[in-house]
């Protein structure tokens, strides 16, 4: 239920589009849900601050946040780049609030919907031999921080999690070579008070 590095970048490759690249970066850059993804909106994006904010609302493509609170979540500068060349190159003076809308499908520049991603996810696996899943890169997101030792708190808020048993038992597919790294790291292994 995780991706590696090398198969998310066969996906993002993959993209025939710089929208459905956009969601792909967004999805493994900041482990949001497609749901949020797809009601994401222009004011959403803080590009200079290089922030995005997950805000539950009414969706006209039936898209939602599941939290019930907003959530701010750190964007890197490659995202908010890849943002900006999918607005002035393949977005132009489309009238939408929405962030990821139907370029190319009927209804034109009506909010993208859940069947439109999945009918994306079919066709990159055909592309990519990768059998995968959008909440993959979520499952994903949260193993790579809980490997870099970002607290769990932290993992937990970012996910917009009420507990953080759910965000260690759902998502840390963390494996026993995580667990004896941080340990060596930690020293654990060296130094012993105790001679066996």
């Amino acid at each position: 239920m995780i991706l590696t590095a090398a198969q998310v970048q066969a996906i993002l490759d993959a993209c025939a589009h710089l929208r459905d690249r956009l969601l792909w970066a967004l999805l493994w850059d900041t482990g949001i849900r497609v749901g949020e993804a797809l009601g994401l909106r222009h004011e959403d994006l803080a590009a200079a601050e290089g922030e995005l904010t997950i805000t539950p609302r009414l969706n006209d493509n039936r898209a939602r946040a599941k939290s019930g609170r907003p959530r701010t979540i750190p964007v890197s500068p490659e995202v908010i780049r890849l943002y900006a060349d999918y607005l002035h190159e393949e977005y132009g003076d489309l009238d939408s609030d929405y962030v990821f809308v139907n370029l190319w499908g009927r209804p034109f520049g009506r909010p993208w919907s859940y069947p439109a991603v999945y009918d994306l996810v079919v066709r990159l696996r055909q592309a990519t031999g990768v059998d995968f899943d959008p909440h993959w890169c979520r499952h994903t997101y949260a193993t790579r921080l809980l490997r870099k030792s970002t607290p769990i708190e932290v993992v937990s808020t970012l996910l917009g999690h009420s507990s953080i048993t759910t965000t260690l038992d759902i998502y840390g597919h963390l494996s026993v070579e995580d667990a004896r790294r941080a340990l060596e790291a930690a020293g654990w292994f060296t130094g012993r008070e105790v001679r066996l």
